[in-house]
């Protein structure tokens, strides 16, 4: 166990539209930190989200609770149409949760945004989409967190922190700037609007980014609105902070402000099956990837066939999708010792489940369907990149092929009629997995393939790439990771590196293979909230001395 150095403050409260709310990536850092958190900070710590769940669809994550917070919800009193549900949210840790409801703050919005382009510069006049509810639910955040605060006796000298994650919170930081400075803020950025948008729209981010102006590239691409907020949150705060080496310098050119500390994103491997059951798992899975893919495509696939998956947000270049495929068509050029079925799991539009599929796996007949290589129907069939990619490259999953391609584009929650097992219940039956990001602030995927024991390959472009290069060798004896180089530029030159790597993988004996596995297990260990939240105690000491430093004269 590593020393921590924890601080004396009297309440904490992390705000973020992922709390008890399963999104996407925000969601593992919140509910992996949090056990840690209430290690050091026992209920001192209460994390805020928004009230989206209805009793018919109630949030599995959290439980309601008629006594915690019990004194301050008798004196409650909010306005403007503001609710409040307490309990825990239920991950590791049982830490406080408050799901704020905000349909009535919407009414204030535009007094809102005038005050704010007063105050801060916040120009929400071309603000579309998602800008007004991240602005509703956040403002209600800020008035129970004043609430929260003022109950707990901030005016008479305890110390207080609120954290804010992502531009979605921005409103909330901004407000109590304003109306409480007694409160010291942090806000974290976990990948900036801009810089998303510059790599989503098909430019050049990394090798021209000091070249770039945030507040031009945000007039250009639309994006004024959601920049604006996110520069202002981000300039206002005591504290702020990013998740990777390679987001603060996008941080420091785009937003203006270099981030106070780095907070990279760490894991509690507390769904990765015991080392007993390991075995156990590894072959469930490989059973059910294998069958799914004989039943698939008509082939019948060799027990020992090399499985790799890649995984994540649908963004076809930010993800590196396009160059995972060709990457997997380059290593069947290289004439691989074994059949490779390579699965690209990440949820697009989907419709359903193949029913031809689904009835030959129920009635366990193979045979190879019409378009082997996806596993649901899409509503947008015509329109998928990865699926147009697929049939461009020509994988036909036919018994010739040295490689196979298979897309699952849904959500592997362990009911989604084909494989009717969850993405963490599949991982462990894979021999590596591929994460070839271009744009990754931080990166839990391939963090969460070496917690399984599973050697991945990544970019230098990913935030826990640059950290697997400071901290290790950069080897698969060494660290369970290769992490390839990757610029704006050479593109031809990772896609054949990514396929040498992967053949190494392919060729390497079972003792080789067993010692790699276990150094990945060791990097993930390395990644654990135990060693990682020195880093938010640092970012919380910053903001409280910058709050202190306002009143003295």
């Amino acid at each position: 166990m590593t020393d921590i150095t924890t601080l004396d403050f009297d309440l904490l409260t992390e705000t973020s539209w992922e709390v008890c709310n399963k999104v996407g990536g925000i969601y593992t850092v919140l509910s992996t930190k949090a056990k840690t958190l209430q290690k050091y900070y026992k209920d001192k710590v209460i994390f805020i989200g928004p009230d989206v769940w209805t009793d018919e669809h109630p949030s599995p994550d959290f439980v309601e609770s008629k006594t915690v917070l019990k004194k301050w919800r008798e004196q409650l009193m909010l306005s403007q149409g503001v609710t409040v549900r307490v309990g825990r949210w239920d991950i590791p840790g049982k830490p406080i949760a408050i799901l704020v409801g905000f349909q009535g703050m919407y009414a204030s919005n535009n007094a809102l945004f005038g005050r704010m382009w007063e105050l801060y510069g916040v120009d929400s006049l071309h603000a579309y989409g998602d800008y007004g509810e991240a602005a509703a639910f956040s403002h209600a955040a800020a008035l129970v967190i004043e609430d929260l605060a003022r109950f707990h006796g901030i005016n008479s000298g305890k110390r207080m922190i609120a954290h804010f994650d992502e531009w979605t919170t921005g409103m909330g930081l901004l407000y109590i700037k304003d109306v409480l400075p007694e409160m010291a803020t942090i806000f974290t950025t976990h990948a900036t609007c801009i810089g998303r948008s510059i790599c989503g729209n098909g430019k050049p981010l990394y090798d021209n980014l000091t070249a770039y102006n945030g507040d031009q590239m945000a007039r250009e691409l639309n994006m004024e609105a959601k920049h604006s907020l996110e520069k202002a949150a981000a300039t206002q705060a005591d504290c702020f902070t990013t998740v990777s080496d390679v987001t603060a310098r996008e941080c420091e050119q785009l937003l203006g402000r270099k981030p106070d500390v780095v907070t990279p994103n760490g894991f509690e491997a507390n769904f990765v099956p015991a080392k007993s059951k390991q075995a156990e798992a590894r072959e469930k899975a490989r059973e059910c990837m294998l069958r799914v893919a004989d039943i698939l495509t008509g082939n019948k696939y060799p027990d020992n066939s090399f499985i790799i998956i890649t995984s994540g947000r649908c963004e076809y270049r930010n993800k590196g999708l396009d160059l995972f495929l060709d990457s997997i068509a380059k290593l069947g050029d290289l004439d691989p010792a074994r059949k490779i079925l390579a699965f690209v799991m990440v949820p697009a539009w989907v419709k359903c489940p193949r029913q031809d599929l689904s009835n030959s796996l129920r009635l366990n007949t193979p045979w190879h369907h019409n378009n082997p290589v996806i596993t649901h129907e899409l509503n947008n069939p015509w329109e998928d990149a990865v699926l147009n990619r697929i049939h461009s490259i020509g994988f036909t999953n036919d018994k010739d092929s040295r490689v196979s391609v298979i897309y699952v584009p849904c959500y592997l929650n362990g009911a989604d009629g084909i494989f009717d097992m969850t993405y963490y219940q599949l991982l462990p039956g894979a021999d590596a997995t591929v994460f070839a990001s271009y744009y990754e602030p931080w990166g839990y995927t391939p963090l969460e393939s070496v917690a399984f024991g599973v050697p991945t390959i990544t970019t230098s472009l990913s935030g826990f790439g640059q950290w697997v290069l400071s901290t290790s060798e950069n080897s698969f004896q060494a660290a369970g990771v290769k992490v390839e180089q990757r610029g704006d530029y050479d593109y031809d030159r990772v896609k054949d590196a990514i396929a040498i790597d992967l053949k190494q993988l392919i060729g390497a004996t079972p003792k080789q293979m067993r010692e790699i596995c276990e150094a990945a297990r060791l990097t993930a260990h390395r990644a654990s909230w135990e060693f990682f939240i020195e880093f938010y105690n640092k970012a919380f000491a910053i903001a409280l001395s910058n709050e202190q430093a306002r009143f003295q004269i």
